[in-house]
């Protein structure tokens, strides 16, 4: 079976600010989705069956080398999971994160239903699953265990933040 992979380019010509030129449909082989899950930390505790339903639930998209994935104070994106691909987050211009593999980003704005306090940049091309803003809380009531293991996931980036805010 199938699933539909989009493709978000964007292009920034001499200095003139950044266009969006769409998207493009190409097919992506599930199994190889529920491969790259199964092998992410953050969903090592579901059954095959379970990531197939993941995989067939939530879509992928692919950004660009400098494409603004999410921008800092303005509304929406989703909870993204890095597939493939790097990313960095950048507060008032300046980084404060490098994201790979596994990581993800999007949560906390919309667990406090606040604007994102970041931009997170793809530095290299990037490929995310997302799960739609709408669709988070419920996808979390439903996977316990993804549920727990992101809370671990946050009380290490707020111990390191506490560290190296100290």
């Amino acid at each position: 079976m199938q699933r539909l992979l989009r493709w978000s380019l964007a292009a920034t010509f001499r200095g003139l600010e950044e266009v969006q030129l769409g998207f493009a449909a190409v097919e992506a082989p599930t199994a190889s989705f529920v491969d790259t899950l199964a092998r992410l930390s953050l969903f090592a505790d579901l059954t095959h069956p379970q990531l197939e339903a993941v995989a067939h639930s939530f879509g992928e998209e692919v950004f660009a080398e400098g494409q603004r994935v999410i921008r800092q104070d303005v509304t929406g994106g989703g909870f993204h999971v890095i597939l493939d691909g790097e990313a960095q987050v950048v507060i008032d211009g300046q980084e404060r994160a490098r994201l790979t593999r596994g990581d993800f980003f999007g949560e906390i704005a919309l667990l406090t239903d606040e604007v994102p306090t970041a931009d997170v940049i793809a530095t290299s091309l990037l490929r995310c699953m997302i799960i739609p803003d709408h669709e988070l809380k419920a996808f979390l009531l439903k996977q316990p265990s993804v549920m727990y293991r992101m809370l671990q996931i946050e009380a290490r980036r707020l111990r390191a933040a506490n560290v190296w805010n100290s």
